[in-house]
């Protein structure tokens, strides 16, 4: 925020509305505070200051500017640019209100040249008409724009001229409501003085990747001089902004590092990777033969099993790699040793998949497979829980039901976590309490299997899955078709149609996928409710289902079952059958007014289909004009069915939040480097830590101390 005549306290009220104010004096912190009253004023200021996270000295120190205003030079009017910033100074040689069509101030100033330039209010006080009164010299800043006519500013600052310019870059930060530029940057100023600025790193640490002093960083970052160049600062390549960058990656990664030993610092017990006779029924039973990557997956998640502490990694695969079997034998190695395993996926679709694909592979061998959900209710419920609670349950699978209060298990030994971006930091704390128990002597905790369909960009996971065990199915099961990426306007909808006759003709099936489920007034989007209407209308012969979040969940379970049993040709369906639906007769997705979903969404839903040996296609039906995002997404889609790659252009649009399923805490998750343009630094923070914690742990223990107050228990869940 610029600190402009509207938004600076030296506000003066419209006329009719101005009142006496008592006396003041200026805090430390350069807000006013009533000299009768200070304390009450002192105290709103560092509310103010508070709801930026601004409390210690330490924290101001960070709270670095947004952008640069140079106030070092005048520019003459002459050499103004549409689109850019400029400081200007001149004679006001007309200034007045006029109604176009309602009352603004307009005003036009002179320079020593004779060149000209307007300026205009929507917005304006007297005291602003006063100050722009006609022979006034002014000093005027702000964005140049093109009016009608010729250039004009737009609300700019002003302030009176003749004043000795700048001598250094004037900083803008984020602020908030009540809190001016002036007032704080003031603190700012104020906290430098008082705060530590000594340097975290070792010298040899700085110097092996070229890093200048945190204290030269900060005050450049605070204060850049007049010949800093504005284009590093402001693309964040100056050596001062590396450095903050380089360090707030290395206070992550040594954050990481600390919970990882934490973790390992805790009891388990162990799940013993013997071939126990229930994995070597389980692996004879299968009807088809893993593949590589499944078997060096599941070897790695035995080994982790069978070690006296937690295990916590992430098994991430591409849409229909085959991620459930590789679940179904840790819970099979979790069940042989003893233990409980529990299942919990974000949605009762996925879950009920879940439950029905295990159940089919476990419960032909003796293990007592139970379902727990939402829908779930009466006397079924009650059994389930009892089952779990008195280990007759072996596995249970579920929703967020699995992490209520009253659900209790006898040795829950294993938790999964099937699509864990999808739950927030608390609930996947919540399921794994469930399974802590505490001899009196020792406190047990858990293995934690977190499972994700979204491949981990590698920057992404490098840096905030620094803390765990990474598995990765890089391949598919044999026998799965290559989908086919079709885009295709709406107003060819007659033609999308006559390939779903053709696709039902020849005994295959399709979706028909649809945004929202009711007509909304703000998107004018075809509805899963309407869609269905239509479609039965305009192909009389084909059964049509109809799937979306609202219906109660025995329905949904009922529609699901007819449209895997092939009594239904063709589902309409709002995303709720993004993950987990698997239909090998389903051979054509078409994804209406796919320009509002996102990448992530988009590269799910065409997984529904090529789960058969038939050719299938994705159909993605945009309706013109696209905006360049939505145009991005499409391109992508049509490019690549690479997970890996669209994960990584998914994160260039959306950020990392998520694929990290933080973005319901408000938690920031890096405040000044990008996972877009920092890879090298990322690589370079990782060195740094091994470093750090093997040969200068107080080092490291400063480090952290000033970065990472308030986030350590945020990272380490």
């Amino acid at each position: 925020m610029s600190a402009g005549p509207t938004s600076g306290v030296h506000k003066t009220a419209p006329a009719g509305q101005q009142k006496k104010r008592p006396a003041t004096r200026k805090s430390a912190d350069g807000a006013g505070a009533p000299a009768a009253g200070r304390s009450s004023a002192t105290t709103l200021a560092e509310r103010r200051l508070a709801r930026l996270g601004l409390h210690e000295p330490a924290d101001f120190i960070v709270h670095l500017p947004l952008r640069y205003e140079d106030e070092t030079r005048i520019v003459p009017i002459a050499s103004v640019v549409p689109g850019v910033a400029a400081q200007i100074e001149g004679e006001v040689i007309r200034s007045e209100v006029e109604f176009r069509p309602r009352r603004q101030l307009h005003a036009l100033v002179q320079d020593e040249n004779g060149d000209q330039l307007a300026l205009r209010w929507l917005h304006f006080y007297p005291s602003q008409q006063k100050q722009l009164a006609v022979g006034n010299r002014v000093r005027v800043r702000g964005e140049v724009r093109s009016g009608f006519g010729g250039c004009e500013m737009v609300h700019p600052k002003v302030s009176a001229g003749g004043r000795p310019l700048a001598t250094a870059l004037t900083p803008v930060y984020s602020t908030t409501d009540g809190l001016s530029q002036i007032s704080l940057r003031k603190a700012i100023d104020t906290a430098l003085e008082r705060a530590d600025l000594s340097d975290t790193l070792p010298q040899d640490v700085c110097s092996q990747y070229g890093l200048i002093p945190f204290r030269q960083a900060i005050r450049v970052l605070h204060h850049p001089p007049a010949d800093v160049s504005c284009a590093d600062l402001a693309e964040r390549e100056h050596p001062a902004w590396l450095r903050i960058k380089f360090d707030e990656l290395l206070a992550q990664q040594l954050s990481l590092a600390a919970a990882r030993a934490a973790r390992r610092r805790q009891q388990a017990r162990p799940l013993a990777n013997v071939e126990h006779v229930l994995l070597q029924r389980l692996r004879a039973s299968l009807p088809f033969t893993l593949t590589a990557a499944q078997a060096r997956v599941i070897d790695e998640i035995s080994a982790d099993l069978s070690r006296s502490f937690p295990m916590h990694r992430l098994l991430q695969g591409d849409v229909g790699s085959g991620k459930t079997i590789v679940a179904a034998f840790a819970a099979a190695q979790a069940i042989a040793s003893g233990s409980q395993a529990a299942i919990m996926a974000p949605t009762e679709i996925l879950a009920e998949q879940h439950f029905s694909k295990l159940s089919a592979w476990l419960q032909p061998l003796g293990v007592n497979v139970a379902w727990l959900a939402g829908s779930l209710a009466g006397k079924a419920r009650k059994a389930t829980m009892t089952a779990a609670k008195s280990g007759q349950a072996q596995l249970v699978v579920g929703t967020q039901a699995l992490i209520q209060d009253k659900v209790e298990f006898s040795s829950l030994g294993l938790v999964i976590l099937d699509e864990q971006h999808r739950f927030g930091v608390g609930q996947r704390l919540q399921l794994n309490r469930k399974g802590e128990e505490n001899t009196g002597r020792q406190a047990y905790i858990p293995h934690q299997l977190n499972m994700s369909a979204t491949p981990i960009p590698r920057t992404l996971a490098m840096t905030f899955f620094a803390d765990l065990d990474v598995s990765v199915i890089d391949e598919l099961p044999p026998g799965r078709s290559p989908v086919l990426t079709k885009l295709i306007a709406d107003s060819r909808r007659p033609e999308v149609l006559a390939s779903v006759a053709a696709e039902v003709r020849q005994g295959r099936q399709a979706y028909w996928v649809c945004p929202l489920v009711e007509e909304s007034e703000a998107l004018q989007l075809q509805t899963a409710v309407d869609t269905h209407e239509r479609l039965a209308a305009a192909l009389p012969d084909v059964r049509i289902g109809l799937i979306h979040g609202k219906l109660p969940a025995n329905e949904k379970q009922a529609v699901m079952k007819r449209f895997r049993d092939g009594d239904t040709d063709v589902l309409v369906a709002t995303t709720v059958i993004e993950v987990g639906v698997d239909v090998s007769n389903a051979s054509l997705m078409i994804i209406e007014h796919a320009e509002r979903f996102g990448l992530a969404q988009l590269h799910q839903l065409r997984g529904r289909v090529g789960r058969g040996s038939q050719e299938s296609i994705c159909v993605l039906m945009y309706q013109a004009p696209l905006s360049m995002i939505a145009r991005q997404r499409l391109r992508a889609m049509y490019e690549t069915t690479d997970g890996f790659e669209i994960a990584r252009r998914d994160l260039e649009q959306r950020g990392p939040g998520e694929f990290l399923g933080v973005r319901q805490s408000g938690q920031e998750l890096l405040r000044f480097a990008s996972l877009e343009t920092d890879a090298r630094l990322v690589a370079q923070a990782r060195e740094a830590a091994a470093t750090l914690r093997d040969h200068y742990p107080e080092h490291a223990q400063a480090h952290l101390q000033r970065w990472m107050r308030g986030r350590q228990d945020f990272l380490r869940s």
